[in-house]
């Protein structure tokens, strides 16, 4: 509950005299495992709170919700979750984002910067842990504070970041804007990378194939020739990449 809080770049800390306090003020939708139909159950008892939940007979909690339920959220209520933690989990998502200090309008022909340098941290940190995402998610706030979150499926997994700039455009060009602040890029459904074998993790482009443009657009740039040693056959030495 306290890392949903946080702001990107900052942490929340609960320390354990302050739990109680803590929880008392949260809505009762807040904890774990209250989604909004049992929301407005508990709330149609005058149960609104965690605070009032905690508060509850747990029997009470029981016939209203059952006596699992009701066992599970009577435990939250006082601040005790029995979801198994992993630790070292490697997470879904991987984020990067920028604060504006200052109030700031970045207009859509300067909007390249921001998202280049996105793209660039998410594809130079995925490739670092040898992973891959199949989805892209942008943030983007207008001057009101209201926020946009916008995402794309990739063509196939990758780290790539030319993949991911030109996704990031495609989100940033389809959302038509004159004037807004992109705040904020996640790489999701992330996955183990491929590795070649005796290599390093490989790095596909947005069609998996080598010389294929990031946007889906123009003509692929030819591959390199590469030379090997002369011989029977060989016309000058000279051929084309390995199949």
């Amino acid at each position: 509950m306290a890392a949903r809080e946080a702001r990107f770049g900052t942490t929340v800390t609960v320390t354990e005299d302050g739990l109680a306090d803590y929880l008392d003020r949260k809505p009762v939708i807040a904890l774990p495992g209250v989604g909004p139909a049992t929301a407005r159950t508990l709330c149609s008892y005058g149960l609104d709170s965690a605070g009032r939940v905690a508060a509850a007979p747990l029997g009470t909690l029981q016939r209203i919700l059952g006596a699992r339920a009701g066992l599970e959220l009577c435990a939250r209520a006082h601040g005790i979750d029995p979801t198994p933690v992993t630790p070292d989990a490697l997470s879904r998502a991987l984020s990067a984002h920028r604060a504006f200090y200052r109030d700031e309008l970045v207009f859509c022909f300067a909007g390249a910067a921001p998202l280049l340098s996105l793209t660039e941290e998410l594809g130079a940190r995925l490739r670092a842990e040898e992973q891959v995402c199949a989805s892209l998610l942008l943030f983007v706030r207008y001057a009101d504070r209201s926020t946009t979150v916008r995402s794309r499926a990739l063509p196939e997994p990758t780290a790539h970041t030319r993949a991911l700039t030109a996704a990031a455009y495609g989100l940033h060009e389809a959302l038509g804007l004159q004037r807004a602040r992109v705040t904020g890029a996640r790489a999701a459904r992330r996955g183990p990378a491929a590795r070649r074998r005796g290599g390093p993790p490989a790095q596909p482009g947005p069609r998996g194939r080598q010389g294929a443009p990031p946007g889906g657009g123009g003509r692929p740039r030819a591959a390199p020739l590469r030379r090997r040693s002369g011989g029977a056959g060989d016309a000058g030495g000279l051929r084309g990449p390995c199949r």
